[in-house]
């Protein structure tokens, strides 16, 4: 089995989360990779993109992937899970379903308009601690990736904070909802997940039946 971790938008496999996991799988002797999916270059980044770096991580030798994906990382992993046979597990951490739905609203209607006559808008990356400028196909893109698309029966353990102030908790409860092999872990957490990493472990631990 391979392990794969994707990191969260304008984040880094050097935030918190990816460390905390990283260091756990060490601990018992279980390679995990943790690709970067700004790929040198955020302001050009999508999800496609995204799809296309990890299918890459994938041997050819149909040797099972399970995912794990924290935020945008979990929804690249469940839209990679529904194009790839090979992923046989997801681990969605917070996944950010319905993303642009809650993050366009914030920014504002005249913002938003800005950005697509601007082609760009400045976000703060915080992998990078500065702002970086993201262009607006990364709209246009992820506009295609709609939870509807997601069918295929893959094994998903979803854990998400009851407190979770970027992706509302009821984005998981509606996707596990109609999907009986999802099951959703909800914790007593923000969208960060940092007051919960252990119990997180635990979880992961016993769904993919580490040693």
């Amino acid at each position: 089995m391979h392990y794969i971790y994707l990191h969260g938008f304008a984040s880094s496999p050097h935030s918190a989360k990816a460390r905390d996991i990283s260091d756990r799988f060490t601990q018992i002797h279980t390679k995990l990779k943790i690709p970067d999916l700004n790929a040198g270059d955020f302001s050009q980044l999508t999800i496609t993109r995204q799809i296309a770096q990890i299918a890459a991580e994938f041997n050819n030798d149909s040797t099972p992937v399970t995912l794990i994906g924290s935020s945008l990382g979990g929804l690249t992993a469940a839209h990679l899970g529904q194009q790839n046979l090979q992923v046989q597990r997801l681990v969605l951490l917070a996944p950010a379903f319905g993303f642009l739905s809650h993050w366009l609203p914030k920014l504002g209607d005249e913002e938003v308009q800005r950005w697509q006559q601007e082609k760009y808008i400045m976000v703060y990356h915080y992998g990078e601690e500065r702002l970086i400028p993201l262009s607006y196909d990364f709209v246009i893109d992820a506009a295609q990736y709609q939870e509807k698309l997601l069918q295929r029966p893959i094994p998903t353990l979803i854990l998400h904070g009851k407190k979770d102030e970027v992706i509302p908790i009821e984005a998981s409860r509606e996707f596990a909802r109609s999907r009986p092999w999802v099951e959703l872990v909800e914790l007593d957490s923000d969208h960060a997940l940092g007051n919960v990493m252990e119990e997180i472990w635990q979880a992961i631990h016993l769904f993919c039946q580490l040693a």
